[in-house]
């Protein structure tokens, strides 16, 4: 199968002309309510039928489990997260963003017109999925700055490093009294 019947005739996959990144980022779609499981299954079925698993990495429907008690018995259900929406971790290029834009019970994309918005890494962290990993060479106790949060500018010790939650505990003088704290990894520097 050639490039051109992957996607779209006459159009190669790398084709960025609006400038998109060409780097994977998560996107949101928004579908019509109650669609959001067939989107997903539909996308994925396109992308492999289309050989097109270089392109598109993840497709989400984010749900959480809710516990019910009836009548003493506890019962674990799924419940969508983002009703309506649908996240993909993709590349977007013209032909990616036709296929997604086309699938049946799709809207759009969240953004600005015909232009999708990527996630902020902020926004992803916050949804629990994967960062592009922090690049983190501290040890417990070496000496930090904080520098975001309601912590700004404080200096501290590195107490205790989770690197599962990219989070560290630092100990800051404050009041007089060394007060542990738990900051991001993306919150502190290194003093040297």
């Amino acid at each position: 199968m050639s490039q051109e019947d992957k996607i779209i005739e006459g159009q190669e996959p790398e084709t960025n002309q609006k400038g998109y990144d060409t780097e994977p980022r998560w996107y949101v779609v928004h579908t019509y309510s109650g669609y959001e499981n067939k989107v997903k299954t539909d996308l994925e079925k396109t992308v492999k039928n289309r050989e097109l698993e270089e392109y598109f990495f993840e497709i989400v429907v984010p749900m959480e489990e809710q516990i019910e008690i009836k009548e003493g018995k506890k019962k674990v259900n799924l419940k969508k997260v983002f009703p309506g929406y649908v996240l993909v971790k993709m590349i977007v290029t013209e032909a990616t963003w036709y296929i997604v834009r086309n699938t049946r019970g799709v809207t759009g994309f969240v953004g600005s017109g015909t232009d999708p918005i990527a996630l902020t890494e902020k926004e992803i962290r916050q949804m629990g999925f994967d960062v592009a990993s922090i690049k983190f060479d501290y040890i417990v106790g070496d000496s930090v700055r904080i520098t975001g949060g309601s912590f700004d500018g404080f200096i501290g010790t590195v107490q205790e490093i989770n690197k599962d939650k990219s989070k560290v505990k630092v100990s800051i003088s404050m009041f007089g009294r060394e007060t542990p704290i738990e900051v991001d990894f993306s919150q502190i520097d290194k003093i040297n």
